[in-house]
C-alpha cells in the first residue's frame, strides 16, 4: 500500500458539507412587516425606510386613527391599524414602543403575537443632568423581557442604533450603518439581517444570542453622548466583515 492509498478515506465516510456563506440570506421581500409604536419617531422612520424599499408595512398604535394618520403621512402604501390588528396581519413585528410601556404592551398582545417573528428595538434608558444612561431590566434587557412575555413568539433584537432623524429624512437615499442582530435561532436572525439589508446602505450583522442584548441596547446611551458632542446622527459600522 502506498502512502497515497493509506491517506484515502473509506468510500462510505460522510462528506462534510461546506460552510454556509454568512451573507447567503433569505428573500424577505414578500413578508408583511408590522411596526408597533409606529407613530413614534423611530417606528415611523423604520416604517418609512422599509416601505420605501418595497416592503409591505403596517403601522400599529393604541389608537387606530393615529396609526392611519401616520400611514397616510408617510405614503408608500403603508397602512395603519390598532396594535392587535397590526400584530395579527404581520409576518414580522418590530417593537418600537417607549420603554415605559414595553412590558404592558407586549403582555396585552401575547395572543396576537403567537408564532410571529418579533424584532425588539427598544432601548431602556434613563436621563439625568449628566445625560443618558442605560437601565438594566430585571430580565437582563428589553429583548429578554420580550422573550419572557412572549413564550410562543420568536424573539430577536435589532435596529437599536438608528437615527430617527436620518430615517425620516426623504432627502437621504442611503442609511450608512450596520444593524446588530441578536437571537436564539439562526434562521430567524438571518431573516432580520435580510430585512435590514433591504434598506440601501444598511447591513444586518449577526451579533450573538439574546443574552448579549443588554450591552447592545446600552450602547445607545453612548451614541447619544456622541451626537450631542459632535452635533451628529452617529451610527455603527463593523469592520473586517
Amino acid at each position: 500500500m502506498t502512502s497515497t492509498d493509506s491517506a484515502q478515506q473509506p468510500a462510505d465516510a460522510p462528506v462534510k458539507a461546506p460552510a454556509k456563506d454568512p451573507w447567503d440570506l433569505p428573500d424577505v421581500s414578500g413578508l408583511v412587516v408590522g411596526v408597533l409604536g409606529g407613530t413614534g419617531p423611530q417606528g415611523k422612520g423604520l416604517a418609512y425606510r422599509l416601505a420605501r424599499a418595497g416592503q409591505k408595512v403596517i403601522i400599529g398604535s393604541r389608537a387606530a386613527e393615529r396609526a392611519r394618520a401616520a400611514a397616510e403621512e408617510l405614503g408608500h402604501g403603508i397602512e395603519g391599524a390598532e396594535n392587535a390588528e397590526c400584530a395579527r396581519r404581520s409576518d414580522i413585528v418590530i417593537v418600537a414602543v417607549p420603554w415605559e410601556g414595553h412590558g404592558k404592551t407586549l403582555e396585552a398582545l401575547r395572543e396576537d403575537l403567537v408564532g410571529k417573528l418579533v424584532v425588539d428595538c427598544v432601548n431602556p434608558l434613563g436621563f439625568d443632568k449628566k445625560g443618558a444612561y442605560a437601565l438594566k431590566p430585571e430580565e437582563g434587557s428589553a429583548a429578554e423581557q420580550a422573550a419572557a412575555l412572549l413564550p410562543d413568539s420568536r424573539v430577536t433584537a435589532a435596529f437599536h442604533h438608528l437615527s430617527a432623524v436620518l430615517l425620516e429624512d426623504p432627502e437621504i437615499d442611503e442609511i450608512d450603518t450596520d444593524v446588530m442582530v441578536l437571537g436564539e435561532v439562526r434562521a430567524d436572525v438571518e431573516i432580520v439581517q435580510a430585512l435590514a439589508g433591504r434598506i440601501p446602505g444598511m447591513r444586518g450583522i449577526f451579533a450573538g444570542r439574546l443574552r448579549g442584548a443588554h450591552q447592545v441596547e446600552a450602547l445607545v446611551a453612548n451614541l447619544i453622548s456622541v451626537n450631542r458632542r459632535y452635533k451628529a446622527h452617529a451610527g455603527l459600522r463593523v469592520t473586517d466583515v
